[in-house]
């Protein structure tokens, strides 16, 4: 569910919805469009209870504009009120704001934070979000709390990112997605080895399954899944790595809790 959507205000350099969108004239990062609250009301109504909807799935739904239009907080209040389990998935601080903390429900949310390197300044280079350091504190004040909150480092750019610093963060919880290439990316992103990604599926090239294995070794924190677009490879993490094999987001629910 896209509380903002046809752009996104943190217009990422590797995001592929812009890179679905940008070449068919549908990607405004200036003014995207604004999703009627009515509407989505409508929709979670019809949902039934304990689905869990994924928001955030091709913009961002705590965009710098949810500050003023607030779409995604009025969202949240009405999945509260159904009793719809929500996975958010952001790149943003905002969501451990004392406003939006206030509403989170901690048996309906999952929380999943993007970071695709711990430099500040690096990553002003090729996103608009905030700055990593920003949402490793969201991050941890979250899990502090007892959210079930996760770093997703989508996409996993190997050479963008300090292992070291990561595992010393003392997160708990991580999504791991390699980053796939295709043209639009390539225009997008210089700066990347882009010979290593010799694997073809989906008109998107990926990394060899070894390759993936030896970046999953060097990140230590605890809890990690790995969310995979190639068949064979996703078929290899569920089956060695992945605490829950029916879902790779491994969200924790009460029932598996409790299980």
């Amino acid at each position: 569910m896209d509380t903002y959507g046809c752009g996104c205000q943190h217009n990422c350099s590797y995001c592929y919805s812009r890179a679905l969108l940008d070449f068919r004239g549908l990607w405004n990062p200036d003014e995207p469009r604004i999703a009627d609250i009515q509407k989505i009301k409508r929709t979670i109504g019809k949902i039934p209870q304990g689905t869990i909807v994924r928001m955030g799935g091709m913009t961002d739904c705590f965009q710098p504009m949810e500050l003023t239009h607030r779409v995604t907080y009025e969202t949240i209040k009405e999945m509260n009120k159904r009793r719809i389990g929500y996975l958010i998935v952001t790149k943003s601080y905002l969501i451990a704001e004392p406003e939006y903390i206030d509403i989170l429900d901690k048996d309906l949310a999952h929380i999943q934070i993007t970071v695709t390197t711990l430099d500040d300044k690096r990553s002003l280079s090729y996103e608009k979000a905030s700055i990593p350091s920003k949402r490793i504190e969201a991050i941890r004040r979250l899990q502090d709390m007892g959210f079930d909150v996760a770093i997703r480092l989508s996409p996993m750019i190997e050479e963008y990112m300090d292992f070291e610093r990561l595992n010393e963060l003392g997160i708990e919880k991580c999504i791991i997605e390699f980053f796939r290439i295709n043209s639009w990316i390539k225009q997008w992103f210089p700066g990347i080895d882009f010979s290593r990604y010799t694997l073809r599926q989906s008109n998107y090239y990926h990394l060899p399954l070894q390759s993936k294995i030896e970046v999953v070794e060097k990140v230590r924190i605890p809890e990690r899944s790995i969310c995979e677009d190639v068949t064979e490879h996703f078929l290899y993490w569920r089956s060695h790595y992945n605490p829950n094999k029916m879902d790779c987001c491994n969200l924790r629910t009460r029932a598996s809790a409790e299980g």
